[in-house]
């Protein structure tokens, strides 16, 4: 109560003396008044949590163009270089899909190899049945491709009951 007396009244007389006056320190009345968030935090807070929700809405696939739309449709007043910061700050982000990359051509004239395993993936000795397989990892430096070789033998079969 005294606090917010001075605060009210410090524009019309030396807070030295309105301190003394209600027998308040001057350090206890700034930490006050540093704890208490300013209308601009306030409000900063109240946007965030109202971000949260369109990006939660959206299915986290919002950034902060979209939000601002969504946000203004609801009536707030709020631009770019207020609602990006707050995300960022809060690592708020879209969540983008990256587009499907085909990296197989199972269409060419190429001749095919028989199976010779006929789908029976069991080997009762080492190095009597080795499979493999290849993918490929897409890069910022280009593709990489990962082959991986097993034995069998090595390798027990899981089935789902």
């Amino acid at each position: 109560m005294k606090y917010r007396f001075i605060q009210d009244h410090e524009r019309h007389y030396r807070l030295f003396k309105l301190c003394s006056v209600l027998k308040v320190s001057r350090t206890s009345y700034h930490n006050w008044l540093h704890s208490v968030p300013s209308k601009r935090k306030q409000e900063n807070q109240m946007l965030l949590e109202e971000i949260k929700k369109v990006h939660k809405d959206s299915h986290m696939t919002y950034g902060s163009p979209r939000i601002i739309s969504e946000l203004k449709d609801k009536g707030y007043r709020c631009s770019r270089p207020r609602i990006a910061p707050l995300m960022r700050k809060h690592d708020i982000r879209a969540k983008t899909k990256r587009k499907f990359k085909i990296t197989t051509n199972s269409k060419h004239n190429y001749p095919i190899s028989r199976d010779l395993v006929n789908q029976n993936f069991s080997a009762m000795a080492p190095n009597q049945l080795w499979t493999s397989d290849i993918t490929y990892i897409r890069t910022r430096e280009g593709w990489l491709y990962l082959t991986v070789i097993l034995d069998v033998f090595n390798r027990p079969l899981f089935l789902n009951s």
